[in-house]
């Protein structure tokens, strides 16, 4: 059900070869028939994709009389990627009910254009407890529904855009690998957080992705009080094949 992964790659191409091929992944992403097309090429057919898919087949399928609401909420949420996901915030900027929101969601998430990522709440008082983030199957599609695939260097978005990418390819990291775990991210009111947090057998492994080698990791004293037996991995742009591929 997912779009080709790294791990999947990996058996095709040398690892150095798949360093080569992680910016194009990011802005095209990696539906099979997009991924070896020419630059060119990619852009039409994630726009027919968009286009096609999204906004035709899988809204008529449901019936839904006015499929701009869905379209101006995927875009929103594309905007949102890495942020906490306001269902009443995006109700008022839809002009529509939030029950109607999340019947959209669900039936993007069930058609695997978009995930939740729930929030992790266990001891902390201010830790936030019913929050959600939202984040696209494929980072093509995402920047087609925005219409930007500029390259990374180039972007302003890069960071969430590299947490969007790295999350999804670590669920298939997990999948490849059997291993069955629960995925949050962790946040308090006073907006300290981690992008991901996994929990397996009891154990937590906290992580965070900056697109950045130079990049340090930060983990909140909070956090690392509370469960200080928490393992914590920063994935960037340099070593993010020991954590995503299989």
């Amino acid at each position: 059900m997912y779009p080709v992964s790294l791990t999947e790659l990996a058996g095709s191409f040398e690892r150095f070869r798949i360093d080569e091929m992680i910016d194009g992944l990011i802005r095209f992403g990696s539906y099979p028939d997009i991924a070896g097309r020419p630059e060119s090429q990619k852009t039409t057919l994630l726009d027919e994709l968009t286009g096609d898919y999204l906004f035709r087949d899988v809204l008529r399928f449901e019936n839904i009389r006015r499929p701009e609401i869905p379209v101006n909420l995927l875009r929103a949420i594309a905007l949102q990627v890495g942020n906490e996901v306001s269902l009443r915030e995006l109700s008022n900027l839809l002009k529509v009910a939030v029950d109607t929101v999340q019947r959209y969601i669900h039936l993007l998430e069930q058609s695997f254009v978009v995930f939740s990522l729930p929030s992790f709440s266990r001891n902390l008082r201010n830790e936030i407890s019913r929050g959600k983030k939202i984040y696209f199957y494929d980072t093509g599609i995402r920047n087609s529904l925005l219409q930007n695939f500029s390259n990374p260097s180039n972007r302003t978005d890069i960071g969430p855009l590299w947490e969007n990418f790295c999350l999804i390819e670590r669920i298939k990291f997990n999948q490849a690998s059997g291993r069955k775990v629960n995925m949050y991210f962790w946040r308090t009111y006073q907006q300290k957080e981690i992008d991901l947090l996994e929990e397996s057998e009891g154990l937590l492994e906290a992580f965070e992705f900056k697109w950045s080698g130079k990049a340090k990791i930060r983990i909140p004293a909070d956090f690392i009080r509370t469960y200080p037996e928490t393992a914590h991995h920063l994935v960037t742009r340099e070593n993010y094949q020991e954590f995503l591929i299989a």
